[in-house]
């Protein structure tokens, strides 16, 4: 693969190089092997660039490649959309973290639901003493109404 430079803009509003390039290769290039050869060519480390699109055309070997090329990943990922399975494997890094941080709490966890979970015993009795304390419930009470009258 060879890379050729077509155009090399500095837009100083987002603080990078705007780089547009011809690609000469048998099959389509990957965004992983462009983001190195352009690493390479600018001497910048691959996280700082952003490919933006990588456009062949019908039969031939000729690829037309647009990159924007940061001076931090601060300000790329500052600036630059995510996509949407970025962003998931991102969230799912960090919610793997905390939970090998701390393995003991799931016990604690376990006893608490242990505690929840009360036998059926305990919780007729509970609504016994509910029952006592409220007085009769309002089905109760329909039900003595109904009968009177007969």
């Amino acid at each position: 693969m060879e890379l050729k430079i077509t155009e090399d803009k500095e837009n100083k509003l987002f603080n990078r190089r705007e780089v547009k390039g011809v690609v000469e290769s048998n099959a389509t290039p990957s965004r992983p092997d462009m983001t190195k050869l352009l690493s390479e060519k600018f001497s910048v480390p691959s996280e700082n660039i952003k490919i933006k699109q990588i456009k062949g055309k019908f039969g031939a070997r000729i690829f037309d490649i647009e990159a924007n090329i940061y001076s931090s990943k601060k300000e790329k990922d500052s600036i630059e959309l995510k996509k949407k399975k970025d962003a998931e494997a991102e969230k799912s890094a960090v919610e793997e973290k905390p939970a090998e941080e701390t393995q003991s709490q799931p016990e604690k966890k376990e006893e608490t639901k242990q505690e929840q979970e009360k036998k059926p015993e305990e919780v007729k009795e509970e609504k016994k003493e509910e029952e006592i304390e409220e007085g009769p419930k309002e089905e109760e009470k329909k039900e003595e109404n109904n009968q009177e009258p007969q």
